[in-house]
């Protein structure tokens, strides 16, 4: 019985391991996104998508109606390519909420988003996912946008 038990526990603290391991590899996939992003890398952005990377976001019309709005991946890279220098861009991500179910993953990230060196919005991003081989792919991102109550985000986490 005490070698079922023993075995039992490295058994169970192997599956735990690998669960934190692939946690860390999304983890990374994320990090990478962003850093690839705030440094104006098309080319690092478009090794961490899905060639099918679904984009959109969820905020107020001009009616002041809630909408979804999907948006093109190739504007994203072109707003990236095409900002001048002199002006500045940062999403800041403010806690990673990941999980993972075998080759798919969910990421939260709440974030503030800073234009020129001043506040613009702030939201959360919803990553999905999904593991080729042993890379993990963002195949979806949605996010919220808005310039008021950004102090909600952070303190939910």
């Amino acid at each position: 019985m005490k070698y079922i038990y023993v075995l039992f526990t490295l058994l169970a603290c192997s599956i735990v391991n690998a669960q934190l391991e692939e946690e860390v590899k999304v983890r990374v996939a994320i990090e990478q996104f962003f850093y690839a992003f705030n440094n104006r890398n098309e080319l690092a952005i478009k090794k961490l998508v899905s060639p099918d990377v679904l984009i959109q976001t969820i905020g107020l019309n001009v009616q002041n109606k809630m909408i979804v709005r999907t948006e093109n991946f190739n504007d994203l890279i072109n707003f990236i390519i095409t900002t001048p220098d002199s002006i500045s861009f940062k999403e800041k991500i403010l806690d990673y909420n990941i999980q993972i179910d075998g080759g798919m993953a969910h990421v939260w990230t709440p974030y503030e988003f800073w234009y020129n060196e001043e506040f613009s919005h702030c939201g959360v991003n919803s990553f999905q996912l999904f593991k080729d081989d042993d890379t993990w792919k963002i195949i979806y991102l949605v996010d919220t946008r808005r310039k008021e109550e950004c102090n909600q985000v952070s303190d939910k986490h």
